[in-house]
């Protein structure tokens, strides 16, 4: 059967934060650039900070966070939270009619880039040593963020790869098999879930691998990466290349090709959704989840409601056919922040805007945001925060705001976490370890008009080949095939543009 067409989604972002500078331009009165609050007595005029953010839950957030943020700032907030289902309508909205407000979490594509280039957008670049958590985020990350050798944006960061597996350790240990090292093993755990009866109860109910409709942050891409294969461009006779043009991207899709025809994963993959993988795992159907690592609480959690025996374990380390751990990074952030001109109209008053940002970058309001109010959302034993057992309150108190953060940990001095289940503290751990491992996308900071035009139509043509080859529909020329019409369609013109914009970068 041929994949059905996967939803297009905006270029834009999937969130957007909007903060809008005091319409008379005056300075933040209310906190110094370093957060510190005004003198007792001593009357100050509150601005008004408005965002605009994508709802990622049912109802809109409890407002307790909201008033304590508006205390500790000294800021009166308004905050429109959007429902995810229409957000990408809304931002395409604004951007489209030059609405954005001062603060705008916009993905730095081919649009957004001419944008940049044409003046529409503030650099920041220049004032980001007058504000000391600001100048704090990671030179790396915002090395991803620049264009054409300039900063125009912060970030939210996130661990560079998440990537790993997520078992049922119970099964693994009724069948006697121990965390796979390689491929190979992990081949043989999938078997030996699917044929082996890990649940015992006498009935060939199992699969190995639960899988969904995303080549990204499903399995593919993962295994991908530990076969070697670049993060979506690397480099081949030197020369930048698709990672679909190297033959260890060729493996990873006999290696998941072999795993659906043995039945060892689920068939319909291709159009299977995450929450239907994700049930496949807790309703004992499958024993494996490729994919982030911090999967793991969420699946214990739901899995332990219907088998209180269930247990789960995670493990990053899947070597490779050539013996080497390799596993694809992400550019070390979640959502970047613009700064358009057309809200933000002074130098005056985006030097109050940053200062704004760098109050939430600040250690107090990082925790805030992150873990809400200690003593009542968390508490802080041996230096880390441990939450409260009760997550649906954590769910309608805290958890909306979390998007609001600003850096990481690493740079933002907020309180590492802990957890009571500790396969979820082991995914941590196996975060950073993955960094010594990671391989990155050389194209992160290049440009090809061709891409900024055709990326949606031109990955489509590849992503139905790489379901469809793993579902037998296409053999290798079938897929050479397909790569040779991506190539006529803008592809070859897509090589020639990345290549320039490199040597271009790097004379």
């Amino acid at each position: 059967m041929s994949r059905p067409k996967q939803m297009m989604i905006g270029s834009l972002a999937l969130m957007l934060t909007l903060v809008t500078a005091c319409s008379d331009g005056s300075t933040d009165k209310g906190t110094s650039s370093e957060g510190t609050t005004p003198k007792a007595g001593v009357k100050e005029e509150r601005p008004t900070i408005s965002f605009m953010s994508i709802l990622q839950t049912a109802e809109t957030p409890d407002p307790k966070l909201e008033q304590a943020l508006e205390e500790r700032l000294n800021v009166n907030l308004e905050i429109q939270w959007v429902p995810a289902a229409t957000y990408v309508d809304r931002l395409n909205a604004a951007f489209a009619t030059g609405n954005l407000p001062a603060v705008s979490s916009i993905t730095l594509d081919g649009p957004i880039k001419e944008a940049i280039r044409d003046g529409q957008f503030w650099e920041i670049g220049p004032y980001l040593e007058r504000f000391e958590n600001l100048s704090k985020l990671k030179e790396e990350v915002m090395g991803n963020l620049k264009v054409d050798g300039k900063t125009y944006a912060l970030y939210q960061g996130r661990p560079l790869s998440r990537q790993g597996i997520v078992y049922r350790k119970d099964w693994a240990d009724k069948l006697g098999l121990a965390a796979p090292s390689n491929t190979e093993e992990l081949f043989q755990m999938l078997k030996q879930f699917t044929e082996g009866d890990p649940d015992g109860n006498g009935v060939n109910d199992t699969i190995g691998l639960a899988d969904r409709d995303d080549l990204t942050f499903g399995a593919f891409k993962t295994v991908a990466s530990w076969f070697g294969a670049p993060n979506e461009w690397g480099f081949k006779d030197g020369e930048l290349t698709p990672a679909f043009m190297f033959p260890e991207y060729q493996q990873a899709m006999d290696y998941m090709k072999d795993l659906r025809s043995n039945g060892y994963m689920n068939k319909d993959f291709p159009v299977t959704s995450k929450v239907d993988q994700l049930n496949m795992v807790t309703n004992g159907t499958a024993g494996v989840y490729v994919g982030c690592m911090c999967a793991v609480q969420q699946l214990y959690n739901d899995a332990v409601k219907l088998n209180p025996k269930a247990e789960f374990e995670v493990f990053n380390q899947i070597k490779g056919p050539s013996g080497e751990y390799t596993v694809w990074a992400i550019n070390g952030y979640n959502y970047s922040y613009l700064f358009p001109k057309s809200a933000i109209k002074t130098e005056e008053e985006m030097l109050q805007v940053l200062s704004f940002m760098n109050q939430l970058m600040s250690e107090e309001i990082s925790n805030l945001l992150i873990w809400g109010m200690e003593g009542e959302h968390y508490n802080v034993v041996d230096g880390v925060a441990v939450p409260i057992e009760d997550q649906a309150k954590i769910d309608r108190e805290v958890y909306p705001y979390m998007f609001f953060e600003l850096g990481e940990p690493e740079t933002n001095g907020r309180l590492s976490g802990t957890s009571s289940y500790e396969p979820a503290n082991k995914a941590m751990a196996l975060f950073a370890d993955n960094d010594q491992y990671v391989v990155s996308d050389p194209t992160i900071t290049l440009d090809s008009d061709t891409l900024t035009l055709n990326r949606d139509r031109l990955r489509q043509i590849i992503n139905d080949a790489t379901f469809n080859y793993m579902l037998g529909e296409l053999d290798e020329a079938g897929f050479q095939a397909e790569i040779d019409r991506w190539s006529r369609e803008g592809g070859s013109k897509a090589i020639e543009e990345l290549n320039a914009s490199y040597q271009a970068a790097n004379p």
